[in-house]
């Protein structure tokens, strides 16, 4: 029982942490005052956007979730580039190749840095996830060592264990295809594993590793989000100690852990390098040429890291849309057998040798690219300085977002946008401003996305595997009836996006299918 002397201890123990949070809420709310009159004036210079409120802006306006679908719809309203207020941070949205371009690519010198993103970048990424960086010394120096071992030439070395990836993907849905999108994040976990650690391949779709990096892409990906905490949008919050803002201790702890893993995955390479028994690997190539771009040992660890996270979750998510174009688009996938039949026939697997034949197996990809961006809206890129644009301000410390979405959907270049036509990429013409790729799915300017050879390598080794191999086929009831299949339902994990999970129906295409898989890898 409490007697009253303990009660006036309690009350005075109190009293100084309630007139700390006093202090702190009005000094709070005097600097968004301040930064909110501050940024008004210069707002008004800014392009169109959505009336928002005083102080907050638009910040109530903004879902929490498929921001892209909302952004195209004020991109109809507003112009192919709008602007937003959130809390006094200036946001700008690209809707158009164009816009994207002019900004992002012709002037990149002030367009490709980061905004500052405290939880995500420097709490649980310690200042140390590339694709995140501020731009500066840095971020040169990961993404020169990144660019030089995923270039094009550099990524061939990677065919023969994405080929198996790919071939292992097709017995394992065979096996279990309810399972089907855990399958494919297996496969992709695997190639990449094998690319960045000379791992060996991974058998289990629930395998510890890939179940722990998909945690950890979540994770991040969520964080990146615009206003996921509120010291994001109120960085004045870094300053209060860890017990007053439990998110960021609670961030701090998560940062070691994560980097722990990726040390023991980079030592695990380095005590094979020092006996010789490591085979070609982009954890080998750093090492190697590391005299010259002088990374350290947490930045090796976590560049390796975050291109096996960031690269499973893309390249799995990518592929999930493809089974779902191909239970909703039976036609194109009869066209892809078509062109497989006639270039490889059936007595062996597809082969990279073969894709310079297998135009129309191209086309799928391209098209799967721009009808199903997993990443619609990308990373946002931030200003270094102010800019003007189409007669309008952009104050340095811009947040500037691409929304791949509305630019892969513009009716000017595709009229039937909502369809998945791989026909549409034949005719030579491409869409300017899209780097002759026809789409924007992998960014723009100096941070155009670093492992695309190898993810496009994956994508076409793996398509034309599962297109060769297996039916792809809708589910059918117990009266056997079409169980629709949800085309526009998506997974959003904050910048990654998947479809929604559905069932299908995977057979062999022909009875040798899987006696050539398995003869060709000595399975």
């Amino acid at each position: 029982m409490l007697n009253a002397t303990t009660w006036d201890v309690s009350i005075g123990s109190l009293t100084p942490t309630i007139t700390l949070w006093r202090g702190t809420s009005i000094l709070l709310l005097l600097y968004i005052i301040a930064s909110s009159w501050r940024s008004y004036r210069r707002l008004r210079a800014m392009p169109p956007g959505p009336r928002g409120l005083p102080i907050l802006g638009n910040v109530l306006q903004m879902p929490s979730s498929q921001q892209w679908l909302k952004f195209s719809e004020w991109n109809k309203e507003y112009g192919s580039v709008f602007s937003l207020n959130l809390a006094g941070q200036p946001l700008v949205v690209l809707n158009s190749f164009k816009s994207a371009a002019d900004l992002l690519d012709r002037r990149s010198s002030i367009y490709s840095d980061r905004p500052r993103l405290v939880m995500v970048q420097e709490v649980l990424c310690g200042n140390v996830f590339m694709i995140l960086s501020r731009y500066g010394d840095q971020w040169r120096r990961m993404r020169r060592a990144t660019h030089e071992a995923f270039n094009t030439k550099m990524v061939e070395k990677y065919r023969p264990v994405q080929a198996r990836e790919a071939a292992f993907a097709v017995l394992r849905m065979l096996e279990n295809p309810d399972d089907w999108q855990n399958h494919l994040k297996r496969a992709a976990g695997s190639s990449i594993l094998g690319a960045v650690y000379a791992w060996p391949s991974i058998t289990d779709s629930q395998n510890p590793l890939v179940q722990r990096i998909h945690a950890f892409s979540n994770t991040i990906s969520a964080a990146v989000v615009p206003g996921a905490y509120l010291i994001d949008i109120f960085p004045v919050l870094d300053h209060l100690p860890t017990w007053m803002y439990r998110p960021k201790k609670k961030g701090q702890e998560w940062h070691e852990n994560e980097t722990d893993l990726f040390r023991t995955l980079l030592k695990d390479v380095e005590d094979k390098l020092d006996i010789g028994s490591v085979g070609e690997c982009l954890v080998r190539d750093l090492k190697e040429r590391n005299e010259r771009n002088r990374l350290s040992e947490k930045e090796i660890a976590w560049l390796s890291g975050i291109m096996f996270a960031a690269g499973m979750e893309t390249t799995s998510g990518t592929l999930a849309f493809f089974i779902l174009a191909a239970v909703l688009y039976p036609e194109v996938v009869a066209k892809a057998r078509e062109e497989l039949d006639e270039v490889v026939g059936r007595s062996r697997l597809p082969s990279f040798d073969d894709l310079p034949q297998l135009p129309y197996i191209q086309a799928v990809v391209k098209e799967l690219l721009r009808w199903r961006p997993v990443a619609p809206l990308g990373v946002p890129h931030s200003t270094t300085e102010d800019d003007w644009y189409e007669g309008y301000l952009i104050p340095k410390g811009t947040i500037i977002f691409a929304n791949i979405w509305s630019m892969n959907r513009d009716p000017e270049y595709f009229p039937d946008y909502s369809e998945f036509r791989p026909e549409r990429y034949l005719d030579g013409d491409i869409p300017e401003d899209t780097h002759n790729m026809g789409h924007a799915s992998f960014g723009f300017g100096r941070r155009i996305c670093v492992g695309q050879n190898f993810a496009m390598q994956l994508l076409h080794i793996n398509i034309a595997t599962l297109l060769w191999a297996l039916n792809i086929d809708k589910v059918m009831d117990a009266n056997d009836n079409e169980i629709m299949t949800p085309k526009n339902d998506f997974v959003d994990s904050g910048v990654i996006m998947e479809p929604a999970p559905f069932k299908c129906k995977m057979t062999p295409r022909f009875p040798e299918a899987v006696d050539i898989i398995k003869k060709t890898f000595l399975v």
